[in-house]
């Protein structure tokens, strides 16, 4: 009886260290994991939406770039979640009831595109909604593990935001595919019905989340309380004004800001080469395994290369290897006889590679402007920056598809619109010197990846915003 129990011991500790990465498998952690996990399976829907807004609402590529800018706001104005969560509880709590209602809105969002919504206007509110529910929670379920970090030891650093982090991509690997086999032999009215079942797994494992309830009734609390807020917010207006740091955030918004192609290229995959959904599921589990080689490329080789160096080097190679898709969209490939679906598949695996390479990057440089205080609150606002610009990007691809007169059937001049948004990849290059010289770089590298990187960087690795809404 002692051998046995001794050996349950053994394996629990086992998983205690090899899965958990030596946090204590309780309720709580589960319930976190889960949450992030749904965050990454909700990509389910990826491909869904896009056929939907195509196929049954019949949008143009510009209208859907505009859609695309519209309902990306959520995310760019993801530090107010954070403060509205802190100021206003709800019975008391600050997490729990935020978590609960962000499920409830995310499957209401979800079962009204598959059964109410037949109006582009309609459908633009509910992905709204739907991208407003994974924001909320998104804050939420970040600042519960900023919480329970600061608990960690030095030897344990990074663990559990490393595991949050591997949640969210398993549950993006298992819907990568299955967002296009689905499609196959479901409508897409359909795949956002079951979609719609997961965010009410949000709601259900809110409830164990340990939370203490908040003391409204003390005004000493109050005013307890509400001091740490505006000394923040002044070290935030502090921090900003600095020119180290408003200086390397207008570069990531140009940089981020130049137009893209994406909504195009989709209508140009399925209405004139004919991509299967099945194929572009493929194309997505493609892209989800180069986005981990991305990040193991990055963390192996280069996350001590300057930032100059290497943003201004994937920026020029990432503008060359783009233009690779000129071979697709005017059909060289058919005359060198390359097949337009391995086509696709090489280029996509190289251009995603890159892609996270120069993110995780940005994800590094964000981390190691924040200084003490205000290290969460200064991340936010600078991912909202970068989201910012992805809602410009959007407005200007929309700006140029239409004025090139590009539509659902008429691809003459795409060949243009990728040679001009490959080529304003290029545009920040003379604005690389706003980025930390090499010896800065080096100066604060100890103590910040000691202190602040390991939390933070593994957030955002595989949860870009985009690719949550349309793909």
């Amino acid at each position: 009886m002692v051998d046995q129990s001794s050996g349950l011991s053994k394996v629990k500790d086992s998983l205690t260290q090899k899965i958990f990465l030596g946090n204590e498998p309780n309720a709580e952690l589960i319930a976190i994991l889960t949450v992030y996990f749904v965050q990454g399976i909700l990509g389910l829907s990826r491909l869904a939406v896009s056929f939907f807004l195509k196929d049954e609402l019949m949008l143009s590529p510009v209208q859907v770039s505009a859609l695309l800018g519209i309902v990306f706001l959520p995310w760019m104005i993801k530090p107010v979640f954070g403060f509205i969560s802190d100021g206003l509880p709800i019975f008391g709590y600050r997490r729990r009831p935020y978590l609960i209602l962000s499920g409830i809105l995310g499957t209401a969002s979800w079962m009204s595109l598959a059964t109410i919504v037949n109006t582009s206007w309609a459908a633009t509110l509910a992905i709204a909604l739907s991208s407003l529910s994974v924001a909320m929670s998104d804050v939420i379920v970040d600042s519960l593990v900023v919480e329970r970090a600061r608990g960690e030891s030095q030897a344990k650093a990074g663990s559990l935001q490393s595991l949050s982090w591997g949640a969210s991509a398993i549950g993006g690997l298992i819907t990568a595919y299955c967002s296009g086999l689905l499609l196959q032999y479901f409508t897409a009215r359909t795949v956002f019905g079951i979609t719609a079942l997961f965010p009410l797994i949000v709601s259900g494992v809110a409830w164990l989340i340990a939370e203490s309830p908040v003391n409204q009734d003390a005004e000493d609390s109050n005013h307890t309380n509400s001091l740490p807020i505006k000394h923040q917010l002044e070290q935030l207006r502090q921090a900003i004004s600095q020119k180290t740091i408003w200086l390397p955030m207008a570069f990531i918004f140009i940089w981020q800001a130049t137009p893209n192609a994406e909504s195009a290229f989709f209508y140009f995959s399925t209405n004139e080469l004919h991509f299967e959904p099945e194929f572009l599921g493929r194309v997505n589990l493609v892209g989800s395994f180069a986005s981990l080689a991305g990040v193991w490329i990055f963390q192996r080789f280069l996350k001590s290369i300057p930032f100059r160096v290497i943003f201004a080097w994937s920026t020029v190679l990432s503008s060359i290897l783009g233009m690779t898709m000129l071979l697709l969209v005017t059909h060289t490939n058919r005359l060198l006889g390359i097949d337009d679906h391995w086509f696709s598949l090489g280029d996509s695996l190289i251009l995603t590679v890159m892609g996270k390479i120069v993110f995780m990057q940005v994800m590094v440089l964000a981390a190691r402007l924040c200084p003490s205080g205000v290290e969460a609150t200064l991340f936010a606002l600078l991912m909202s920056v970068y989201n910012s610009a992805g809602t410009v990007s959007q407005a200007f691809g929309a700006l140029i598809t239409y004025w090139l007169g590009i539509t659902a059937t008429n691809f003459e001049s795409l060949w243009l619109l990728v040679l001009i948004t490959n080529l304003s990849t290029l545009l920040p290059l003379p604005f690389i010197n706003w980025l930390p010289a090499a010896e800065e770089q080096t100066e604060t590298l100890k103590n910040e990846e000691q202190s602040f990187s390991p939390d933070l960087i593994p957030e955002l690795v595989l949860r870009e915003p985009k690719s949550e809404i349309l793909e």
